[in-house]
């Protein structure tokens, strides 16, 4: 019955487009975009250049295995001072298996199947 009187209603319509958005085609740089920088956690001085990887923007995709595998307090530490400053930020990081952090800075999230 409702299906009959909407085949029978006319179809409204459709305004011509007189109202328009111009976009300014220079916002729209393609050097814009993320940078995910790969790199590895040698020691505690390796905190220092990934932090300020993480101060410029980028996701960093950080290897912990070879220090894991040393020295096991001072990886404690270094991911310490990094969680502290992404915290800071605002931004995330996650652990991937026991050998890689993800570090994102605060424009980004990572999803954990929540």
């Amino acid at each position: 019955m409702v299906l009959e009187k909407l085949k029978k209603e006319p179809k409204p319509e459709l305004e011509p487009e007189s109202d328009f958005l111009e976009l300014n085609t220079t916002h729209f740089d393609e050097k814009l975009g993320v940078t995910v920088k790969i790199d590895g956690l040698q020691s505690y001085s390796d905190t220092e250049r990934i932090q300020e990887m993480l101060r410029h923007g980028n996701v960093i995709f950080l290897r912990i295995r070879e220090l894991r595998e040393r020295d096991i307090n001072e990886l404690k530490r270094a991911v310490d001072k990094l969680r502290k400053t992404c915290s800071a930020m605002n931004g995330d990081m996650v652990g991937i298996d026991e050998d890689y952090l993800i570090i994102t800075p605060s424009f980004a999230r990572i999803f954990r199947g929540k």
